[in-house]
């Protein structure tokens, strides 16, 4: 039975069949991720162009950007060694 030509070339079409799925699957995500980019990209020259003059940073950012200092300047004294 396994010497019949019909099932080497069912499998064969299969195989083939299954890998330009594949094939295809793969090149749709390639395509959809250059046009992700491509947005990204463009998206990021129209904020450079239309930018007004840079804001300070929110009272919420600076809070967390203080907490995280205080974080940080805390687990340098523990690491020396140093009780707070």
């Amino acid at each position: 039975m396994m010497s019949d030509p019909n099932v080497y070339l069912t499998t064969a079409v299969a195989a083939l069949a299954g890998l330009a799925m594949l094939v295809f699957a793969a090149l749709n995500g390639w395509r959809g991720w250059l046009q992700l980019k491509q947005q990204q990209l463009r998206l990021e020259g129209d904020l450079h162009h239309h930018s007004v003059a840079p804001s300070g940073p929110s009272a919420s950012a600076r809070i967390e950007i203080a907490d995280l200092k205080e974080r940080i300047r805390k687990l340098e004294a523990i690491a020396s060694g140093v009780d707070l």
